[in-house]
């Protein structure tokens, strides 16, 4: 079975969040994404301490995947440098791992 990864990312707005979320599903480089409710990032860039509002995408995909994955966040996301942490999935339930596996698999876009 293809390793199942977890994906985080933040974005500035709901907006710019749907926009990502559509084109992963639609390049199937993601299987499902939950859009959180916006909440506050505090972290250093380029050596101040910023506070910023935040939309979390918590996206599933595969190891296989990610490679896409990474281009459509890098392309669609409007930060200079993008927050794209993948976490690998030890356990979860087989049936939706192994649905994962299949939405993002260039052989399903194929399928009726």
């Amino acid at each position: 079975m293809d390793e199942i990864l977890l994906v985080l990312t933040n974005l500035p707005n709901r907006e710019s969040a749907q926009r990502v979320a559509n084109a992963l599903i639609e390049s199937r480089a993601a299987a499902c994404i939950n859009m959180l409710a916006e909440c506050t990032s505090v972290y250093r860039w380029q050596g101040e301490i910023e506070t910023a509002s935040e939309v979390p995408l918590l996206i599933k995909t595969t190891r296989a995947a990610y490679p896409q994955l990474e281009a459509v966040i890098r392309s669609h996301h409007p930060y200079e440098l993008p927050e794209i942490i993948a976490v690998s999935i030890n356990a979860g339930l087989p049936g939706y791992l192994q649905w994962i596996i299949q939405e993002t698999s260039p052989a399903s876009a194929s399928l009726p």
